[in-house]
């Protein structure tokens, strides 16, 4: 087993849905966990919360992964107190749904700076570290939408499909140095989202799916924590589908 208390991750957008929950398993293994959002507080006391129920080291940054500056000081921090990062979920996301003949371009291009100019702010912050300790984990959130594309959000789809083409070319680059870069494209997971839906709306949901539920966050942070992990070093370029069957 992988000697989790010497890795440190960072994992952004880590305060609630999916990154909670992977930030949740990182801490349970024993792994340094330093989590992000744009609320200070809310980061803060989310870190709290789960380090009393792991018992592990977790922290709580307020980032902004649109803002290079932003980035760079909080992985400025993380090698000051740690000496290291290990392991980068990339998680941070929005959407800004709308019909393309009706988006506006605030929509168009607050979804694509976040979504895809947050992934190279952070991406590229911690490559020369990881390089340099020649070991490095980087796995970014992709979608089930980035694969089969969906009405009303050209933007989120555009925006995660482009993880799927980075994540094989970043591995590429970093193989030779003991680099994995890896994504995860989940279905349609249990968040506030799918919790709002109508009933009638959630059983026609549920009917796409051959599985015959919602995922939870917790079937994405297994697969995540595996890509992680030790396990997984001859594992790099790889899109892994967490959807239940939805699309194969």
């Amino acid at each position: 087993m992988p000697n989790w208390e010497q890795r440190v991750a960072l994992v952004t957008g880590g305060t609630r849905g999916i990154g909670l929950s992977v930030a949740e398993a990182l801490a349970r293994v024993g792994a340094i966990v330093a989590l992000t959002g744009r609320d200070r507080e809310q980061a803060v006391n989310t870190a709290n919360v789960i380090q009393e129920a792991s018992g592990g080291n977790v922290l709580g940054f307020d980032m902004d992964v649109t803002i290079r500056s932003s980035v760079e000081a909080t992985v400025r921090t993380l090698l000051e107190q740690h000496g290291r990062i290990d392991i980068l979920i990339n998680n941070a996301g929005i959407t800004r749904d709308n019909l393309l003949m009706r988006m506006k371009q605030e929509e168009w291009d607050t979804v694509i700076s976040t979504n895809i100019n947050g992934l190279y702010n952070c991406s590229q912050a911690v490559l020369r570290p990881m390089i340099r300790q020649r070991y490095g984990r980087i796995i970014s959130m992709s979608s089930v939408v980035g694969l089969t594309g969906n009405s009303g959000q050209s933007n989120y789809a555009t925006s995660k499909a482009a993880i799927l083409g980075f994540t094989k070319a970043l591995a590429r680059e970093v193989a030779s140095r003991q680099v994995t870069v890896n994504a995860v494209a989940p279905g349609y997971i249990r968040t506030d989202m799918t919790n709002s839906l109508p009933d009638a709306a959630r059983e026609k949901l549920i009917e796409s799916i051959p599985m015959g539920r919602i995922g939870l966050p917790e079937d994405v942070a297994r697969t995540v924590l595996f890509l992680a992990s030790e396990e997984a070093s001859y594992v790099t370029g790889q899109i892994i589908q967490v959807n239940g069957g939805l699309y194969m």
